[in-house]
């Protein structure tokens, strides 16, 4: 009896999924800057909206935000696409991160709920445009991470999942789950090092993979910081404009924690 409500949720998210990945793609490789930053932009403002829904604002503050949020990483885009300040805001939270989620710490009030979605949020649209001008592919291999990190948690979750990660987080996700997205994730670096372009490939195969781990293990905290919002607010999904997804802030939870850092490591480098 249970088999068909979870067949019936994997066709949804597949059926949202393909023409999101699809989108995504053709406006990475296709779309002129300006569209760019306004397309991301779109997202973010998106993810702002749910971002002060789960802080408790009314229709008209949760509006502004968006509005305001959008506005600053929209102008920092066209204004200072280069520009590394904005990062490490964000850094420094996710480096204290897993510290607020063992403590199981509440975001609160809602003035500080707000601040955390500018800091999260605001370089989110930042290293979407930043990374996508530097390359395309490089962005695209980043996002790849999350994609990858995702579907192999879900898959090998759903497959071998017994034992919970942060069952007062997260009940669903399991270390099953993410042993099976670390080893997606190691094949991963592994096969980009040998094969991508001498552009993109660091200096040598520990780099790559410290690189590669560090992202997926942000990628996890990511996702889980917005599970405890979730929590916090009462709620399943952040939103329900996707249908086997939730809300957009479900599908760019881990996003938010790794195209910062992934910003800043390659301003690093340069």
């Amino acid at each position: 009896m249970s088999a068909k409500p979870v067949k019936s949720g994997l066709q949804a998210r597949i059926a949202t999924a393909v023409p999101l990945i699809a989108s995504f793609l053709a406006a990475l490789y296709l779309a002129p800057l300006a569209l760019w930053i306004g397309l991301t932009g779109l997202v973010t403002f998106l993810a702002a909206l749910e971002w002060a829904k789960m802080a408790g604002l009314n229709r008209t503050a949760t509006v502004f935000f968006g509005i305001l949020t959008v506005s600053i990483s929209s102008s920092l885009s066209v204004a200072a696409p280069d520009l590394a300040l904005p990062f490490y805001p964000a850094v420094l939270f996710w480096l204290l991160a897993p510290i607020l989620l063992a403590r199981l710490v509440k975001i609160q009030p809602p003035a500080i709920h707000l601040l955390l979605g500018a800091i999260v949020l605001v370089p989110t649209h930042l290293g979407m445009v930043m990374l996508r001008e530097i390359g395309p592919d490089l962005l695209f291999i980043v996002v790849g991470v999350v994609v990858i990190a995702d579907t192999a948690a879900y898959f090998s979750g759903r497959q071998f999942g017994k034992h919970k990660l942060a069952p007062s987080i997260s009940p669903g996700k399991t270390w099953e789950g993410a042993i099976g997205a670390w080893l997606a994730i190691t094949a991963y670096a592994l096969a980009l090092f040998f094969y991508i372009p001498d552009t993109l490939r660091l200096d040598s195969l520990p780099q790559a993979l410290a690189l590669f781990w560090g992202l997926f293990g942000l990628s996890v905290l990511g996702d889980l910081f917005e599970s405890t919002l979730k929590r916090q607010a009462g709620i399943k999904d952040s939103g329900n404009l996707l249908p086997g997804h939730g809300g957009v802030l479900d599908r760019i939870d881990s996003l938010t924690a790794v195209l910062p850092v992934a910003a800043l490591f390659w301003i690093w480098l340069k």
